[in-house]
């Protein structure tokens, strides 16, 4: 299979690396804020241009001198994307004179020894455009203007893109049975990055004390065994009551969205604080989205511990949502990457289970065997029988019965149904919805 090129865009803050990142791809991933700094960590996607598929990296803005925690953080970023990268494309503000940052990262780039393009943004007509001249200082012979806002242009600029790369047009793929994708969601610092790069075995996301550090959902690619699994970093879901500002907002509509998308779910719990209302909201979030899902607490190794600690913990959550006693439960802690070799066996069996297509001979047998043994209640004096079951769709999986009281059928029974079908059919950690329909 042929490799797709990695392209890394940098620029110091606010040049509008994140807007070009989105424009090219088609869609709002990466947020976009006049306020410096939003983008921290390094943010991939891939699209199709003409026939050529092209990873894109988005990096936070390079800022050579530390102003404050992240500053570091995020410029190590920006040059572990530069190191990946095979094309670096160095974005400026065309409606600014070059700054001592631009000189400094353009020679950084010059350094690298890899290919490089000069993207002069900002650039919304034929009149700026004549201001390119001012950044012949950087000593990168290759520029191109552009205006990632209103898209100016940047058709031109991926066509220099390919050009530069020299690679073959893309042949359609075939979709993947052993690709999956997997969101990480929780509370705000819960340490989600943490196990992101516990899994990785490598700083790819920055993880600072600071609640919020994750802003935008960041897609890594992660190959285990002949499997592939992108793995989607989010931003911490805080109560809406809570979300202080504009930035906050499209960060939970970030993690809603890879919530979506994902095929399986982690929610993660801080073992310290242990399960609370947020982390049960969270948690109804991605069963009404019928994705499959695992909980692991986190930061277990900072719990002072006896032969019972765990079984009370399991009990406390079950108390609380009872419906968990359906979903794996995993302990570990992304520090010290206890138990973090476990957490792969754990989601490609759950991705087994959540592509599990149950044939209707099989169902319906199933069905007589547990409607024998316990036949559903008369209610209001009618009697209600069972007749026939199918299995509707995966992800999520429903199950269609047809009765001739769809209506009547009680809420216990349902329950006592879903528990036999969960049993006998190993459905553990997946969602299910029973519907009943007329015959």
């Amino acid at each position: 299979m042929q490799q797709t090129p990695v392209i890394a865009i940098v620029g110091r803050p606010n040049v509008g690396k994140s807007t070009f990142f989105n424009r090219v791809l088609g869609t709002r991933k990466a947020i976009v804020n006049p306020i410096e700094g939003i983008t921290r960590d390094r943010n991939y996607g891939t699209m199709d241009w003409t026939g050529y598929k092209l990873t894109f990296i988005d990096t936070g803005g390079y800022i050579p001198e530390d102003i404050d925690v992240f500053n570091a953080a995020t410029r190590r970023q920006a040059q572990m994307a530069i190191q990946e990268a095979e094309l670096i494309l160095l974005m400026v503000d065309g409606r600014e004179n070059p700054t001592s940052s631009d000189v400094t990262l353009a020679q950084f780039v010059r350094e690298s020894g890899k290919q490089h393009l000069l993207v002069i943004n900002k650039c919304d007509s034929i009149e700026q455009d004549a201001f390119q001249h001012r950044f012949h200082e950087l000593g990168v012979p290759e520029m191109h203007t552009i205006s990632s806002l209103s898209g100016r242009s940047t058709g031109d600029l991926l066509d220099a893109v390919v050009e530069k790369l020299d690679i073959e047009r893309s042949l359609e793929e075939e979709e993947n049975p052993n690709k999956i994708s997997l969101a990480i969601v929780g509370m705000p610092n819960v340490g989600k990055s943490s196990l992101v790069n516990a899994l990785l075995q490598k700083e790819q996301t920055i993880v600072t004390p600071i609640a919020g550090t994750t802003r935008d959902a960041i897609d890594t690619t992660l190959r285990w065994y002949s499997k592939e699994i992108i793995i989607i970093d989010t931003a911490g879901l805080r109560k809406k009551t809570k979300v202080a500002d504009s930035i906050e907002y499209y960060s939970n509509i970030r993690t809603i969205q890879s919530i979506e998308r994902a095929d399986i779910v982690v929610v993660l719990i801080d073992a310290e604080k242990g399960f609370g209302k947020q982390d049960k909201t969270i948690l109804d979030q991605v069963i009404s989205k019928g994705k499959g899902l695992a909980l692991l607490v986190n930061k277990w190794d900072l719990i002072e511990k006896d032969s019972s600690s765990l079984s009370e913990f399991s009990r406390e959550i079950a108390r609380q949502f009872k419906s968990l006693a359906h979903y794996p439960i995993l302990y570990i802690s992304a520090k010290t990457r206890q138990r973090v070799s476990n957490i792969m066996d754990l989601i490609w069996a759950l991705n087994d289970r959540i592509n599990q297509k149950i044939s209707t001979t099989v169902l319906n047998k199933w069905l007589g065997d547990v409607t024998r043994q316990l036949p559903p209640p008369a209610e209001r004096g009618k009697v209600i029988r069972l007749k026939y079951m199918t299995q509707v769709s995966t992800k999520p999986m429903i199950f269609a019965l047809f009765c001739n009281y769809p209506t009547l059928v009680p809420i216990a029974y349902q329950r006592y149904l879903e528990n036999q079908l969960r049993e006998a059919f190993d459905l553990e950690g997946v969602p299910l919805r029973l519907s009943f329909r007329k015959k």
